[in-house]
């Protein structure tokens, strides 16, 4: 039940409460008037009887000791009866009081269980985002761990080719150039599917563009050489160059000396 329910039945049942209670106030009023008028009457007989004491005879004495007796017993029924209607009006109060502590209590547990209830889905949807992410990350180590072997396997591959002798690519032919050759690293150009293509961190990069093994791919004849294989492209070879071949760096040092 909303918040505007449980308001609206208690206000419904309040209507007629201002009623009631007016209605009672102004009755334990009118007794309290007619008990004070006869406690006035009874002061008032009192006072003659004590003043005629000496002379009035016994029967007169009691007959007025006995008429003052049943106003004071009249002024103690209206006593009793504004007590009683002072608990009605008790009761009738704390009737709606004991109500609106109950729905009170009904709607705080109704909103605790609603707090409950959304604190649980939302636990659950976190733990099955985190299942989500967890699952998505394991996929992804996996597909990394394999594509991280084969790109290793292929550069042992291309090294072991090397120390055999000859120049390597790394995925078609492979091919020298002779020696002397110099080529500007600022032009190098690169296919732009290779550059699209996404890059393992763990795989080797080569060349003067320090990029990954890709197309045809040559190897300097320096054995001193710190990046031993270059692309075609990079270095400006479109065919299979006869004789030795040295990269720009290497040809620049053998210039030197």
């Amino acid at each position: 039940m909303t918040t505007a329910l449980y308001l609206e039945h208690y206000l419904d049942s309040l209507e007629h409460l201002p009623i009631e209670l007016q209605r009672n106030f102004t009755l334990m009023r009118d007794l309290d008037a007619r008990a004070q008028g006869l406690m006035k009457e009874i002061d008032k007989l009192a006072d003659d009887y004590l003043k005629n004491l000496k002379k009035e005879l016994p029967d007169k004495k009691k007959e007025q000791l006995m008429h003052i007796q049943s106003l004071f017993n009249k002024a103690k029924e209206y006593g009793d009866d504004k007590v009683q209607l002072a608990i009605q009006t008790y009761e009738l109060v704390d009737k709606h009081i004991r109500r609106l502590d109950s729905d009170l209590a009904r709607f705080e547990a109704e909103i605790q269980d609603k707090a409950l209830n959304s604190s649980r889905i939302q636990e659950e949807t976190v733990n099955a985002s985190k299942k989500g992410r967890k699952k998505l990350k394991e996929k992804e180590k996996r597909k990394k761990g394999i594509a991280g072997a084969s790109s290793e396997d292929e550069t042992k591959a291309a090294r072991k080719k090397q120390k055999k002798g000859g120049s390597v690519t790394s995925s078609a032919s492979t091919g020298v150039v002779g020696s002397g050759a110099t080529v500007d690293s600022s032009n190098i150009g690169h296919p732009a599917d290779v550059l699209d293509m996404p890059v393992d961190p763990n795989e080797p990069t080569y060349c003067l563009c320090h990029q990954v093994s890709y197309g045809e791919m040559i190897g300097c004849d320096n054995p001193d050489c710190p990046i031993e294989w270059f692309h075609f492209s990079c270095v400006g070879l479109t065919t299979k160059p006869k004789g030795k071949w040295f990269c720009p760096k290497c040809t620049l040092d053998r210039k030197k000396k």
